[in-house]
């Protein structure tokens, strides 16, 4: 095993498109990396120049202490996973798993032995005889998995390997996948689109952006303290609410003034965010996640000024709770990065919104709250939220930057 290792990797196209900039990120012997991003961010450009699939254009690339840029892909001791399987159709489980270490000519009681123990680790011991064709896609997914495993590899790269599956089976395997990385131990860079795969699954995930790394860090930090706002709006599920509010000095201390309505910020908010004092007066892009606000019913001992009013466009009841959209007299965020986010998701009516200035026309601003189940909110009637000012995030609005200590918080590659 061996750790990755970008040292100012850049790779251009002969068309003049650079898909990856000066990359520098340090992939720790038998760390799980996740690659996330909006598509055409690079990640798989990224991935394909460890595999050797992608020339690189500046920069070295280094397996453990070697360079291996001019490494063809067959030397470079590493297994990569695609989304497509490639299993072969003709060929059992057992010799679609083998099927590397026969071209490599092991010894046949060694494949066997590496197979068994593929086959018992995946529990694909009883379908060995099977050919693809009769297996689930997660069976086959873990078919691939196994002719990874039994090439003991320098590192494991896996490309957005459950996007085939449905909504179930990529969560159970998602947790299968982790287990089997952390019991092997075996260094893995894994690139996906989806932003839950990448917070359950990564030892650190790394956010990108046209090409560039944004931040690199643990899944609790990039959600705590996302360094700006294209990694605070990426990360979170449902997105985190963004809107325009100028901040005001108020009994020694400061509040967010969010259109009419007011949102005190006690101490505990300034200890964490130090550099709040420097914007009193200015306006923020305030981030509020949908998990912070509450029904105030089922949050009556909520402060006054830790409130907002609105009215409630429409519920999501999902049983364990309720996604509630709702409108509050407020300016939205118009950003580059909301467009950008609002475009990877194909959010056709946010993007038309930002466009031409949409609800922010009629002085309104929509949010999502993540309410306990048993609230009873109805659609088209006024609500009362709380919202838990301790979790609030702000941005500049000139730099995306988060404000917090007066310092960068990017996580060190």
């Amino acid at each position: 095993m061996a750790g990755v290792t970008f040292d100012g990797v850049t790779k251009t196209y002969p068309d003049g498109t650079t898909a990856v900039n000066s990359m520098d990120l340090v992939i720790d012997d038998g760390e799980f990396m996740v690659l996330v991003g909006p598509s055409g961010c690079g990640k798989t450009t990224a991935l394909r120049m460890v595999a050797g699939l992608e020339d690189i254009s500046r920069g070295r690339l280094l397996i453990g202490e070697r360079v291996v840029n001019h490494v063809p892909s067959r030397d470079r001791d590493i297994a990569m996973v695609f989304q497509s399987y490639a299993l072969y159709p003709h060929l059992s489980v057992y010799e679609n798993i083998a099927f590397g270490l026969k071209i490599k000519k092991v010894p046949k009681d060694e494949i066997e032995r590496r197979v068994n123990d593929a086959a018992r680790i995946l529990g694909l011991e009883s379908f060995l005889k099977r050919k693809p064709r009769a297996l689930s896609g997660g069976q086959r997914q873990r078919v691939a998995m196994g002719r990874a495993i039994v090439r003991n590899p320098q590192a494991f790269l896996m490309d957005e390997p459950l996007s085939n599956l449905d909504a179930k089976l990529r969560v159970q395997m998602r947790a299968e996948i982790a287990g089997i990385q952390h019991q092997l131990g075996v260094t893995t860079i894994y690139v996906t689109h989806d932003q839950i795969e990448a917070m359950t699954m990564g030892d650190r995930v790394a956010v990108m952006r046209k090409g560039e790394l944004q931040q690199v860090a643990e899944p609790q930090t990039l959600y705590d303290r996302p360094v700006n706002l294209f990694v605070g709006g990426f990360i979170g599920s449902p997105a985190m609410n963004l809107v325009e509010a100028t901040l005001e000095r108020q009994n020694g201390g400061l509040a967010a003034k969010v259109g009419s309505q007011t949102i005190g910020l006690g101490a505990e908010t300034l200890d964490a965010r130090p550099a709040l004092g420097e914007y009193a007066g200015r306006m923020v892009v305030l981030g509020i996640r949908p998990e912070d606000i509450e029904d105030i019913a089922l949050a009556s001992d909520t402060p006054a000024d830790r409130r907002l009013k609105g009215k409630v466009d429409l519920t999501e009841a999902l049983g364990s709770e309720i996604m509630v959209h709702f409108s509050i007299e407020a300016t939205p965020a118009t950003t580059e990065e909301m467009r950008e986010l609002a475009k990877d998701v194909g959010d056709e009516r946010a993007m038309q919104e930002l466009d031409t200035g949409g609800s922010a026309a009629d002085g309104t601003a929509g949010l999502v709250g993540r309410f306990g189940a048993r609230s009873r909110v109805r659609v088209g009637e006024p609500l009362e939220v709380a919202v838990d000012a301790r979790a609030l995030h702000f941005f500049d609005p000139e730099t995306g930057l988060g404000i917090y200590d007066g310092t960068s918080t990017k996580g060190a590659p």
